[in-house]
């Protein structure tokens, strides 16, 4: 978005910006923008002729939703404040947003204002965990159809250590390695990375999901995906492991693996759950 004046001579854009947004845009009582290193890189990117999403992806900041600005010419913070105010508000105005980076070069300025794509805390890993086991087994409990599959309720599932830690091994490689595969990067199997972990099955299941934020956002976009509701419906699964990693150089942020099983019963011999790994 483009607006044209003469060359600027700032003290605090930062400033200016959250001024207009308290005076003119009509929030009530607006937390300030809080401005970040980060968004100054977009900024600086941008400025550089990046799009949105390459200047995110290179400063390393993902944004759940985020809008910019390129001025010319504001004379002073009072000229920003101004132009932000008769100009900006029906996007600025936006209570979501949280952030704020600047940058100037050559008399342009370069504003942009972003709500952060937040993500669950490594430390909070466990409570993660058992959320998305009580949303699992909150859809269990209901009959659905899965695209043309019509499934009757399931019994509930509990939490496996080794399921865990075989979602967490293929959480972190998608992460790091930057892919989306139930195909591992070393070339594995749901099946063979669920056995390295220890958990010797008689049936086994995978989901997956990237960029998304939260659990009940992940257990949603599984309900939602024919495939993946069927591990999720399965009467014959028992447990279930669920991990995510965050990798905020990667495109998608996030990356989260749900692996199912049932342990081997004397005299069963091992399969897949109808090849839905």
């Amino acid at each position: 978005m483009l607006l044209l004046c003469p060359a600027p001579a700032l003290a605090s854009a930062v400033s200016a910006v959250n001024q207009a947004r308290a005076a003119a845009c009509g929030l009530r009582h607006p937390a300030p923008l809080a401005r970040t290193r980060r968004l100054d890189a977009v900024a600086r990117l941008l400025a550089h002729g990046r799009s949105l999403e390459q200047a995110e992806l290179g400063a390393g900041f993902r944004a759940a939703r985020a809008l910019w600005i390129h001025m010319t010419g504001a004379t002073d913070d009072a000229a920003v404040e101004r132009m932000v105010g008769a100009r900006f508000c029906g996007r600025l105005a936006d209570a979501h947003l949280r952030d704020i980076g600047t940058y100037d070069r050559g008399g342009g300025l370069w504003i942009v204002v972003a709500q952060p794509f937040t993500t669950p805390r490594p430390q909070d890993a466990a409570a993660v965990s058992r959320r998305v086991l009580a949303l699992t087994n909150e859809a269990r409990a209901h009959a659905r159809s899965c695209g043309s599959r019509h499934f009757p309720p399931a019994p509930p599932l509990s939490l496996s250590a080794a399921l865990t830690h075989a979602a967490g091994v293929h959480s972190r490689d998608m992460a790091a390695h930057d892919f989306f595969s139930h195909t591992g990067s070393d070339g594995s199997t749901p099946g063979e990375r669920v056995r390295r972990a220890g958990y010797r099955w008689s049936m086994v299941g995978e989901n997956i999901a990237s960029g998304v934020r939260t659990p009940r956002q992940a257990v949603a976009a599984w309900l939602a995906s024919p495939h993946h509701c069927a591990n999720i419906m399965t009467a014959g699964f028992r447990q279930m492991g669920v991990a995510f990693a965050v990798n905020r150089r990667s495109a998608q942020v996030i990356d989260w693996t749900e692996d199912f099983g049932a342990p081997l019963s004397r005299g069963r011999r091992p399969r897949r759950a109808g090849g839905r790994e």
